[in-house]
């Protein structure tokens, strides 16, 4: 079993929202139609980058990760 970190770009601002799940496609089509509170005036959006984990700790680290400075930094090197 897989833990995703994901990278999500909206469409309609441009900004980024980085997240971390179990079902990477189903998580994307929840952001997409609204269904995520934190995002559903930013709709829509396309994912961008995302990482596996073998443990959920370890996704929950690398979200927290990407949301710092030297994350961010990293996102815009490889998006």
């Amino acid at each position: 079993m897989f833990y995703y970190t994901y990278v999500l770009k909206s469409l309609k601002d441009l900004k980024l929202y980085i997240g971390w799940t179990v079902d990477l496609q189903e998580r994307v089509d929840k952001h997409n139609k609204g269904l995520v509170e934190a995002t559903k005036a930013r709709i829509p959006f396309e994912l961008v980058y995302y990482e596996a984990c073998l443990s959920k700790e370890n996704a929950i680290k690398r979200e927290k990760y990407f949301k710092t400075g030297f994350g961010r930094r990293f996102l815009k090197g490889r998006i």
